[in-house]
């Protein structure tokens, strides 16, 4: 079912987002540089650079770099005067990212903030409110990120939580993985929140079973 599933993905990538060198030169980077292979699919990537798109985003928050994939592609899909802030704890991960980020032309565009996510977080200020969130970092420390979402939100902002299904395992509620109790404790938050009108949807393909939760802040 796997195989299938990977070429299901391979067939809807091939027939409908054009081959991008910098993309794949990002991924090789990461590949050589020894960072896990949790970027995003090509196909999830068109999907985040589409919301960009549909919500008119001018500022992003990602929560969680790796080797900036992700990021690029919600960067591109920007306005020239759009700015995306991506958090990365890991010093590897971040210098691996800031070289792909330089590859993609868009040093003026993603502004890397590098130490652990709350921290950062903890540490904004008085920004202005973000128009697109994207969560993909330690899944143990989602409460926490949905709570300075929420902070750093207006009436409008979208919301996105990224692997959250995690082969399933998300509806054991006796789960000894702190990953898979620190989704469900997102989830539930998302759901008891009243600021907060979301969904989820299971994903099948070249990452696994996985999925997302899709939220959107209430006027």
């Amino acid at each position: 079912m796997q195989q299938q599933w990977c070429s299901v993905d391979t067939y809807m990538i091939s027939s409908l987002i054009p081959e991008d060198e910098v993309l794949q030169s990002v991924l090789e980077n990461n590949k050589r540089a020894g960072l896990p292979e949790h970027d995003v699919a090509a196909n999830q990537g068109q999907l985040l650079a589409l919301f960009v798109r549909m919500t008119q985003a001018r500022r992003i928050l990602e929560i969680g770099t790796l080797g900036a994939y992700s990021s690029i592609w919600m960067a591109r899909a920007l306005p020239p005067d759009g700015k995306l802030i991506t958090l990365e704890a890991d010093p590897k991960h971040a210098a691996v990212a800031r070289q792909n980020i330089h590859l993609a032309g868009l040093s003026d565009r993603i502004e890397l903030i590098e130490g652990p996510a709350l921290k950062s977080l903890e540490n904004f200020g008085d920004v202005p409110p973000f128009d697109l969130i994207f969560i993909d970092a330690d899944k143990p420390n989602n409460p926490g990120y949905l709570k300075w979402s929420l902070h750093y939100s207006r009436p409008g902002t979208v919301i996105i939580g990224d692997n959250v299904v995690r082969d399933g395992e998300v509806i054991n509620g006796q789960s000894d993985d702190a990953r898979v109790q620190g989704v469900r404790k997102f989830i539930e938050m998302t759901g008891d929140n009243p600021r907060l009108t979301a969904t989820a949807l299971q994903t099948v393909g070249i990452k696994g079973w996985d999925g997302f939760t899709l939220a959107m802040v209430n006027g």
